[in-house]
């Protein structure tokens, strides 16, 4: 695709996938797309990366280590349908307390409903609430992550920011994101699907292909590595660094609230 990948220096405030829209916008766009697939959500990451999002989320949380203790307390950010909730909690057999926050009341609906059937209700709770402006005190949480969610949010950089004020120090950041594909056959096959089949196949699953254009497209606008970094880096994270998931089709960006 033609289209530029956004610089360190900001632009997804006012890119609607492709589309430039006006300023403040943004947000009441993507809540309208997330409204439509939240019941199909889960099944659309299967879709979108042909089932590797759940080994790249276990890895996500192998990263992270959580710790055994009923102390531990995480944020989960764009986490609406509770996948990396759960992940956490049962990784920290059962100790954790995850807070799962999310913009969208019809994602939090989904993932509640889902937390109650494992039985994890206990260890979560569910907070409708804008990343750029989160309702917690400084220094609240030991870890905050977010999985395939930070490129939806208008501005990255203020996100950033809150998630280092409400980190405890020694805290956290651990950002899972599509990316930027390293290898050049494997990008051009990766490019073919995203913008061919899998808004095709959006349509299909849940009879609106809309949805799924604007997410290929914010995935191929969202910052490359390199420059995300940079923005973790800007907002004051210390020790930044990424792993790239099968050839940077995803990468797992961490830092650290020193």
């Amino acid at each position: 695709m033609t289209e530029a990948r956004t610089s360190a220096d900001g632009g997804m405030e006012t890119s609607y996938g492709f589309r430039q829209v006006a300023e403040g916008e943004k947000q009441g766009l993507v809540n309208d797309v997330f409204h439509k697939v939240a019941k199909r959500y889960d099944v659309m990451n299967d879709v979108m990366s042909a089932g590797m999002h759940r080994v790249w989320k276990d890895a996500m949380i192998a990263s992270l280590t959580p710790r055994r203790d009923e102390t531990y307390r995480t944020l989960d950010v764009a986490g609406g349908t509770g996948d990396i909730a759960f992940r956490i909690v049962e990784a920290s057999g059962r100790k954790a307390h995850t807070t799962v926050l999310d913009i969208n009341g019809s994602m939090l609906a989904v993932g509640a409903e889902r937390a109650e059937k494992k039985n994890l209700s206990g260890n979560l709770d569910f907070v409708e609430a804008n990343a750029e402006e989160l309702p917690f005190e400084n220094n609240s949480f030991d870890a905050y992550t977010v999985a395939f969610g930070i490129r939806n949010v208008p501005r990255i950089d203020v996100a950033l920011k809150e998630a280092f004020r409400v980190l405890k120090r020694g805290g956290r950041l651990l950002v899972l994101e599509f990316s930027e594909v390293e290898m050049p056959f494997l990008e051009k096959v990766y490019e073919e699907w995203s913008f061919k089949a899998i808004p095709r196949f959006g349509k299909m699953i849940t009879g609106d292909a809309e949805p799924y254009q604007y997410l290929v497209e914010s995935i191929r606008k969202f910052p490359n590595q390199e420059n995300f970094a940079a923005m973790i880096r800007d907002a004051g994270f210390s020790r930044v660094t990424y792993t790239n998931y099968t050839g940077g089709i995803a990468a797992l960006h961490s830092g650290w609230k020193l």
